[in-house]
């Protein structure tokens, strides 16, 4: 089902709970949010949509993708990059990384580790951060 789109500083700067398998149905829906506001928008977090628990969704080079639980375990190559964000005005400056290996949670809750790089790792670092409530 598709969601609106929190612009709540204060709601998005708390940071997200642990998902749980109960929450595959808040993963869908997110997955949904995404991909209707696919022209202007590449990744969200759960809490975008009024869930704080800690769920992304993002294009992964022309896939979606959904992660529960993301967590960057190693990451190389910082870099500044300009960022906007569908929930917040404006273009922000931020630092990210090049490369990023991510442990998460599939809607099945297995654990996997997965390796990115470039866009698709600035889009993850991005949506992590609105996990941890941190806007940029």
């Amino acid at each position: 089902m598709i969601k609106d789109i929190v612009h709540d500083p204060f709601f998005l700067g708390q940071k997200s709970e642990a998902a749980t398998k109960n929450d595959v149905c808040a993963a869908k829906d997110l997955l949904d949010t995404l991909i209707a506001n696919r022209q202007g928008c590449v990744g969200m977090a759960a809490n975008m949509i009024g869930i704080r628990k800690r769920i992304i969704a993002f294009d992964n080079g022309g896939t979606y993708m959904t992660m529960l639980n993301p967590e960057i375990i190693k990451k190389s190559d910082e870099y500044e990059a300009e960022e906007g964000c569908l929930s917040l005005a404006g273009i922000r400056k931020t630092k990210r990384f090049q490369f990023i290996t991510v442990r998460y949670q599939t809607l099945d809750m297995k654990t996997r580790e997965e390796a990115f790089f470039g866009w698709t790792a600035q889009i993850i670092q991005h949506e992590i951060d609105h996990c941890n409530g941190i806007l940029i």
